[in-house]
């Protein structure tokens, strides 16, 4: 079982794009506490189980399933892109703010150039 549920973590540790420090600053354990439990090493894990789940929005039956499902997969990286997707979103309005805030400078610019001739 610690085997099964150690390869879950780094699988889902790794689709989430996580450092094994960041998980283990979110469970409130040392970095060297969660390699053990990745490794299989540790039974440590059962008494973070749900905080487990919770960091990476899965169900406990995930996380002790002998194999991932492609549906935890599919929502993970669905997640994913959707966040993605909506940071993209963002990063265009602000880009077309600034470049109308440039666009308004340069015509600031014209009509100072103008005004000293």
């Amino acid at each position: 079982m610690n085997e099964t549920v150690g390869n879950n973590l780094k699988i889902l540790r790794k689709i989430k794009n996580l450092s094994q420090e960041q998980v283990a600053d979110h469970l409130n354990i040392s970095q060297s506490a969660y390699v053990r439990m990745e490794r299989g090493e540790s039974t440590s894990w059962a008494s973070h189980f749900v905080k487990i789940c919770q960091v990476f929005e899965i169900t406990p039956e995930e996380l002790v399933k002998k194999e991932l499902g492609v549906s935890t997969y599919e929502n993970l990286i669905g997640t994913e892109r959707l966040t993605e997707i909506a940071m993209l979103s963002v990063y265009r309005k602000i880009i077309k703010t600034y470049e109308l805030q440039m666009e308004d400078l340069k015509t600031i610019i014209k009509h100072l150039n103008k005004g000293k001739n």
